[in-house]
């Protein structure tokens, strides 16, 4: 039997892995949690409403509605990151309740019960019908404000770049320029141009969008490098501003005063639209 030679293993061995790489990627991107999340009332928010929102691809995803308390107050149509459910957003939601914001958080397919997987152009599907979902009650664009947190940054860009009249202003939570600079950065020895289906590439859409954007993020963020974010306000074609916790990492934005911040930029760019 003749014997393989170590670099003709280490090519088998490598494309082995490539294709097990390949095949299940997305459990490397997407970590849900599948448990259903608990009723808002449960969680003592009040105010909150369980709504089902239905996808232009047949299916009902969970979303919690918001009610703001005056009429005029933005919405946010919030878009989550790649993990958990709607349950790890509750503290979020109160913050809007005090700033008496209304909000529609969207809870992607394939979490928290939702029926579904998640992948980039399903997402999108999911971020729409949430859009859908406050037009059909009449909320006017000039007060909608798509907030993306972290991987949601992709469909909320894309998003606001489809329905440039749709939306009033653009929050970016801890964004990226792709998700494959990302995968390139933390594997580098990966081929990832080759083996990475979903890209989330903000850096090439967010020129379309017309809604002014606000860039939150944490000068200690060690997953999404603040160089992202300069480089999608640097390639912004709307009024663009960029804030940046100091002491911040990738998912302490909000303690650090990125609300706040968000609602400042809002309220300046929404008042009188």
């Amino acid at each position: 039997m003749p014997i393989l030679s170590a670099g003709i293993v280490a090519v088998l061995a490598l494309g082995a892995f490539g294709t097990a790489l390949y095949a299940f990627q997305d459990r490397l991107i997407y970590f849900p949690d599948p448990a259903p999340p608990p009723a808002p009332a449960a969680l003592g928010l009040r105010g909150v409403e369980a709504v089902r929102l239905r996808t232009a691809d047949g299916l009902e995803i969970l979303g919690w509605r918001v009610a703001a308390t005056r009429p005029d107050a933005p919405v946010v149509l919030y878009l989550h990151g790649n993990g958990g459910s709607l349950l790890h957003r509750a503290g979020r939601v109160a913050r809007f309740q005090a700033l008496g914001w209304g909000a529609l958080l969207v809870q992607w397919r394939g979490y928290g019960g939702n029926p579904g997987s998640p992948g980039e152009a399903r997402l999108a599907e999911d971020a729409r019908a949430g859009l859908a979902a406050l037009q059909a009650e009449g909320v006017p664009a000039r007060r909608i404000v798509v907030w993306g947190e972290s991987l949601g940054t992709g469909p909320a860009i894309r998003l606001a770049a489809e329905q440039p009249e749709a939306v009033g202003a653009v929050v970016l939570e801890s964004p990226y320029t792709s998700l494959l600079a990302l995968a390139r950065l933390h594997y580098p020895l990966l081929p990832s141009g080759l083996l990475l289906r979903d890209r989330y590439d903000n850096l090439s859409r967010i020129a379309e969008v017309r809604a002014p954007i606000v860039i939150l993020q944490g000068a200690r963020d060690t997953l999404v490098p603040p160089a992202m974010g300069r480089a999608l306000a640097a390639a912004a074609t709307a009024p663009v501003e960029l804030w940046e916790a100091a002491e911040a990492g990738h998912n302490e934005i909000g303690a650090a005063g990125g609300v706040e911040a968000a609602s400042r930029f809002v309220a300046r760019h929404l008042q009188g639209r």
